[in-house]
């Protein structure tokens, strides 16, 4: 099938506005916009300014209200507790409003925050959507983050409520919440007035006298009082959430996501780039914690009427690297969307793909991967075991949703491996150098997006304009700064090179650590890779390779380390100055899988760090070190 791409794109160049207005109709609205954009309001405009409407209502009640109340909303599945659980868009509805009137007991209204502090499981999903049905702003914070990042967001985000659980359950342990929360409190100086604590028998919560209400009760109570809280009329304009990412001065930066732009963007999204249709099952096997699983979990999948897979494991140890292919062989998955890493993992553990024989992938379409580069040896092996379409996609939190990729819905474009493929209608996207100017195609520049950003697309930063202008709209006039680095081909096609600060300059010539990665990932005994740019007296910065061997690799470190220098210097070149390869046991990446190339590179360069507040292990940290100590680095 011909990709209608082109043609959709140039639709909207031509006219930006009437095409966003087309999309709108896919909306229910309690008032219409009749205005598309204001350019006035806001930092850079403000989309659907006239507008009202309701999140909850579009992605819950009018599902019910047109006939698909007995269908699948929400698919619950923890292989870390073996528990199972359907919720229908009708159960969805019940449990929604239901909370919702619990939270307006606790004395939350319209405007007020209320920060989500919990594990993978479906109240986290009612909690996001009860919020969003009575106008709160929620806030989803990953449970078991340390307290001083909890405290950080409670700062600034100055929440009425908290919604926790007793416990997460991670493979092979249990980490207790409401000790951390206890401890953020304490830190805080915007305290919450209360919290409503999920208990889970895995670990039972001592709770706090006045300030902490048992959310089963509570819910239970207002369900025999027949509780339920309608939705609340909101303007498009006004903020659904906050999802806090990390800043460069350690303040946490609070991006702020709107009701309307919000709703139009991510319902066009799933039909006409992930190809889904209302009734499908959506899978993004992501944490509601990350931008992902706002937009790929919670939203997009209810507002188009599929259901969404909340899912309480990881890719291996859950039992095993077949997790996946049982979840979407036993849930009929159309599409999974989900991170490089977990299929570099997937690769580690089962190279020869033995567990996904034991599974028929009939209903499985297409496979979406996305949160960082991908690399053309991974896609090609999924593309090897699944036999389906692998698309690349390139998005960030700020964005909300994708800003480049193959576009299966609208039939997808040649495949050029280590390209995220075209733009997406709303990005308007230029390749600039230092200084601002555009550079032709099969440059490497910083990456930005001409204004105005489309809908779906961060308005501003939480209470921070100024800082919101600062971050992203200064160091190009009339542009959004992604902070990424890359080149558009003479083709259209956008290939995503890294963050710019991982182009290195090494005596005096600019190179892409993602180039080189994608060299190191190519090598056959080679399950996952980061290349950093150490300090060097003579040079400025040297490339350092680190490298995770795929299981069952038994050749000595010394001579494959060897072989991956030779490789780079023959597909880059002596130039590249690549000369040290350090074989790792792991590798140390957030809660999403990305790697945490910064503070590797601080390690080799013996500078001082600090703990991320997102590692997902910080004893990696310890090994790394030990590693580059005993080959003298």
């Amino acid at each position: 099938m011909a990709s209608a791409w082109r043609d959709t794109y140039e639709a909207w160049q031509r006219d930006p506005q009437g095409f966003w207005a087309e999309a709108a109709r896919e909306i229910d609205w309690i008032e219409p916009p009749r205005r598309i954009f204001d350019p006035d309001a806001g930092v850079y405009g403000h989309w659907f300014p006239d507008a009202v409407c309701n999140t909850c209502y579009n992605a819950v009640d009018r599902h019910v209200r047109t006939g698909r109340g007995a269908q699948p909303a929400v698919i619950y599945d923890s292989p870390v507790t073996g528990a199972k659980r359907v919720y229908t868009f009708a159960q969805l509805l019940e449990e929604t409003a239901t909370l919702a009137a619990v939270l307006q007991d606790l004395g939350v209204g319209k405007g007020d925050r209320v920060i989500l502090y919990m594990p993978m499981v479906p109240e986290a999903l009612f909690g996001m959507l009860a919020c969003a049905r009575i106008g709160a702003v929620h806030s989803v914070v990953f449970g078991g983050f340390a307290p001083k990042e909890l405290a950080a967001r409670m700062d600034d985000a100055a929440p009425k409520l908290i919604l926790t659980a007793s416990c997460g359950i991670e493979p092979g342990r249990v980490i207790a919440y409401k000790p951390l929360l206890d401890q953020a409190m304490d830190l805080a100086r915007m305290k919450p007035a209360a919290a409503l604590v999920m208990q889970r028998p895995q670990a039972l919560a001592a709770m706090t006298q006045g300030r902490d209400h048992d959310w089963a009760q509570c819910v239970d109570a207002a369900k025999a009082a027949g509780r339920r809280a309608p939705c609340v009329p909101l303007a498009a304009t006004d903020p659904l959430y906050i999802l806090y990412t990390s800043g460069t001065t350690g303040v946490p930066k609070g991006v702020v996501r709107d009701n309307g732009g919000h709703m139009v963007a991510l319902k066009w999204s799933m039909k006409h780039f992930y190809d889904i249709n209302p009734g499908e099952v959506f899978w993004a096997a992501s944490d509601l914690g990350w931008a992902v699983g706002h937009s790929y979990i919670a939203y997009a999948p209810l507002l188009h009427g599929c259901a969404c897979l909340v899912f309480e494991g990881k890719p291996v140890g859950t039992p095993d690297p077949g997790t996946f292919w049982r979840v979407i062989e036993e849930h009929n998955v159309a599409a999974l969307f989900t991170a490089p890493t977990a299929f570099r993992a997937i690769k580690k553990e089962d190279p020869a793909g033995e567990y996904l024989k034991k599974y028929k992938l009939k209903s499985l379409r297409t496979l979406f991967l996305a949160g960082e580069r991908a690399d053309s040896d991974t896609v090609q092996w999924a593309e090897r075991m699944l036999g389906v379409p692998v698309i690349d996609h390139w998005w960030q939190t700020e964005t909300g949703w994708c800003i480049a990729g193959n576009p299966a819905g609208l039939g997808v474009l040649p495949v050029k491996y280590g390209s995220a493929t075209v733009p997406m209608p709303g990005y308007h996207l230029r390749i600039l150098d230092e200084a601002g100017r555009e550079l032709p195609a099969g440059t490497m520049g910083s990456i930005a997006i001409k204004l105005p950003m489309p809908p779906g697309s961060l308005p501003t930063l939480w209470g921070n304009d100024a800082r919101m202008a600062s971050s992203y709209l200064t160091e190009f006039p009339g542009y959004y700064a992604t902070a990424d680095a890359g080149y558009i081909d003479g083709e259209g096609y956008i290939f995503v090179m890294g963050r710019t600060d991982d182009i290195i300059n090494v005596a005096g010539h600019r190179l892409s650590t993602g180039g080189m990665e994608e060299v190191l990932s190519g090598h056959p005994d080679v399950a996952e890779c980061a290349v950093v740019g150490a300090a060097d007296a003579l040079k400025g910065e040297v490339p350092l390779g680190f490298i995770v061997l795929k299981s069952g690799v038994a050749r000595a470190h010394a001579e494959i380390e060897k072989e991956i220098v030779a490789l780079v210097r023959e597909k880059i070149g002596p130039v590249a100055a690549f000369k040290t390869a350090v074989t790792v046991a792991r590798l140390p990446k957030t809660r999403s899988g990305k790697i945490l190339r910064g503070t590797m590179k601080k390690i080799a360069d013996k500078t001082e760090w600090a703990m991320p507040a997102t590692v997902d292990d910080p004893a990696i940290f310890t090994e790394i070190s030990a590693a580059l100590k005993a080959r003298g680095l």
